[in-house]
């Protein structure tokens, strides 16, 4: 190959990348103004639940209101843009897989979703509720008036919910990269350690300055981990059947 093929070969890819990158910003906007439709009844919802109906919020700004309706907005779009954005980067890479592998690595798309919901439902239901609480706990411990902002109690929300729910892809992050031989279960093994310690961080960066919001986070992420490591040797074993049987087939028709 040339070297103005090469090149040639470089800027078709940086063009397909711009391409892919502008339709997820596309999908993106579209889905922010679909959100903003969505924010009043999702703000009802988030404030008529148990778990707020604690205390008073108040606005300390006039931009509070727009503020929380742009980040419900914001977070109906990114729950929308997920499976998009693996579709579109499986349609980036999709071109240097095999045909067994395009097939294979697209199935993983729809999971996306459906990961991004569980671990959605998982730090608003479980890991959420159990931060505030042991905050607002230690907060009446030390005799302080609570006066909270909605702006506070949003961020505080966000900071925690979407992170971990994004974080809920590692295993089919795992899977589709192991699809693709960039990682194996060897591997994945011998870095363990190092894993743990970028998770534990993680959790520590992503939670209230506390050991129990700390060891709710940090507990499913190293769970997901080996989690991911078992799916890693599933598709793994499969890659080595089918590489033996493919040598075995070259072998008979030299013969």
């Amino acid at each position: 190959m040339s070297l103005e093929s090469e090149e040639m070969s470089v800027v078709d890819h940086l063009t397909e990348l711009r391409k892919r990158i502008i339709y997820v910003l596309i999908v993106f906007i579209l889905g922010l103004v679909g959100g903003l439709f969505c924010a009043k009844p999702i703000y009802d919802y988030l404030i008529s639940t148990d778990l707020a109906q604690g205390f008073v919020l108040h606005a300390f700004s006039f931009w509070d209101g727009i503020g929380m309706y742009m980040k419900i907005a914001m977070a109906v779009s990114l729950v929308i843009s997920v499976p998009f954005i693996a579709y579109q980067l499986w349609a980036f890479i999709s071109p240097g897989l095999r045909a067994e592998e395009r097939s294979a690595t697209l199935r993983y798309v729809p999971y996306v979703f459906v990961l991004f919901l569980i671990g959605l439902s998982f730090a608003y239901y479980i890991v959420f509720p159990m931060a505030l609480s042991f905050t607002i706990s230690i907060t009446r411990s030390m005799g302080l008036e609570e006066t909270y902002g909605i702006a506070q109690y949003f961020n505080f929300m966000f900071s925690l919910v979407l992170p971990l729910a994004l974080l809920f892809e590692l295993p089919l992050l795992v899977m589709f990269l192991t699809k693709l031989r960039v990682l194996n279960p060897i591997r994945l093994r011998k870095m363990r350690r190092y894993a743990y310690f970028t998770l534990v961080f993680i959790a520590v960066v992503i939670t209230p300055p506390d050991l129990i919001s700390d060891f709710l986070v940090t507990i499913p992420l190293l769970v997901l981990y080996e989690f991911s490591v078992f799916l890693s040797a599933f598709v793994y074993r499969k890659q080595l059947a089918a590489d033996a049987a493919r040598e075995e087939q070259y072998t008979k028709s030299e013969d």
